[in-house]
């Protein structure tokens, strides 16, 4: 069957001040012109059962906000986890502070502060949007033999998780990164993310908001446990975000080898 190859799978965006000035931004950057490319981690394909309608998110590689092109002090201060998700015509930055509800002033500051999650349309912010998805063919390993083979030969591997709800079915795919085997019993147990696990109690228009991001984890074909990226109590005024809400799922698990 056909994979993504993750190696070689990008999100890409084009920002121009002299075109269109971005919704994002917390300063002004010393050029006007920046195009981004970041590998995708993760895409989830949400169809609705009743009308066959697809939706399409990409999840982009964890990087840090920065200032881009200043001569010194490029990271901000507070800094955060500057994580992209997008479908090709909406978008969702998710930034990651020291803890929950922290925000920063945005760029013009007539916009306000920028909250941690900012979604909208892609057409109002960027000049350009780019979703490279590279496929690959690939071969589906059906039982803990061949994956335990594949993992001794270094292959590289991906996963496809499947369920649904009454309303949508979701399709995940994502690369293998870490994965356990023992050769002796059969057994194989993945260990990997971060990747977009989707609110599937939304409406369609309302997914984007409600994409997290999560680990996942598996030993079986038939189901899956997530460990979901929520806000954590450190104190009773203090909480962060953490990796912490674990969900089981019946599913359709399937690994590949590319």
């Amino acid at each position: 069957m056909q994979a993504i190859d993750f190696h070689n799978s990008y999100l890409g965006w084009r920002t121009d001040w002299d075109v269109l000035p971005p919704r994002t931004a917390s300063h002004r950057p010393p050029w006007t012109l920046n195009d981004v490319r970041i590998p995708i981690e993760s895409r989830c394909r949400v169809t609705e059962q009743a009308s066959g309608t697809s939706r399409e998110f990409v999840l982009g590689a964890n990087c840090k906000t920065e200032r881009v092109g200043v001569p010194k002090d490029i990271w901000t201060s507070p800094n955060a986890d500057f994580v992209p998700i997008f479908t090709h015509d909406r978008f969702l930055i998710v930034k990651t502070y020291d803890r929950v509800g922290r925000r920063v002033p945005a760029y013009p500051p007539s916009l306000g502060d920028q909250p941690e999650r900012q979604t909208g349309l892609s057409a109002e912010t960027f000049v350009d949007l780019r979703i490279d998805i590279a496929w690959k063919q690939g071969r589906v390993l059906g039982n803990a033999e061949d994956v335990i083979r594949a993992v001794s030969d270094n292959r590289q591997l991906v996963a496809r998780t499947e369920f649904e709800n009454a309303r949508y079915l979701a399709a995940i795919d994502y690369p293998v990164r870490t994965i356990n085997t023992n050769e002796r019993d059969g057994f194989f147990q993945t260990d990997t993310g971060p990747l977009l696990f989707p609110d599937l109690s939304r409406e369609p228009d309302e997914l984007i908001e409600g994409m997290e991001l999560a680990f996942s984890a598996f030993n079986s074909l038939d189901w899956i446990e997530f460990i979901v990226r929520t806000p954590t109590p450190l104190t009773d005024d203090i909480s962060v975000w953490h990796y912490a809400m674990p969900v089981r799922l019946d599913c359709r698990n399937t690994v590949i080898r590319i």
